[in-house]
């Protein structure tokens, strides 16, 4: 099973501010949906309770919730207390594809696992003000290919690339 992580970055590694996106950028919803629908998201409590309720959980896919917590309950979704117990429930349910969605912390938790053998990222060409940050990581494990190139539009407010990067064996 792929591990894979799809995140929206900009330029000092910003993903939210205030347990929100920082922008909106259309196409790069878009993508999201198209890339995770169908798989499993694995996401983090705080980053699940910003999705607007009436998006939530997200839908034609397996949302998995993951919290310290074991009482947290999420309707429609399932819960875990472990990245390790998430991916297991993937790899079980059969899945080909799973997707971390966020937010910092799983981000960091996964690439620290090392389970990841792909990231998705959406660079996005501005810097914000922001107190949540994709975490560094060493470039040279990975291999690079641009996905798509966007120029900002009357929809989408900034210039941004998405770049798949594929782990080193």
């Amino acid at each position: 099973m792929e591990v894979i992580a799809i995140a929206a970055v900009a330029k000092n590694g910003e993903i939210g501010k205030d347990n929100d996106l920082i922008w909106r950028l259309p196409a790069d919803m878009k993508f999201f949906k198209e890339s995770t629908f169908g798989h499993h998201i694995i996401t983090g409590r705080k980053n699940y309770e910003s999705i607007p309720e009436r998006f939530r959980p997200l839908p034609g896919r397996v949302n998995v919730v993951l919290t310290r917590n074991e009482d947290y309950h999420v309707s429609g979704g399932e819960v875990v207390t472990s990245l390790e117990s998430a991916l297991d429930l993937a790899q079980n349910n059969g899945e080909t594809e799973a997707f971390i969605i966020g937010g910092g912390e799983v981000y960091r938790l996964a690439l620290e696992s090392g389970k990841l053998t792909k990231m998705l990222i959406t660079h996005v060409d501005a810097s914000f003000e922001a107190d949540t940050f994709f975490p560094k990581f060493d470039v040279s494990e990975w291999t690079t290919k641009v996905v798509a190139e966007y120029k900002a539009d009357e929809k989408n407010a900034y210039d941004f690339t998405i770049v798949e990067y594929t782990k080193n064996q």
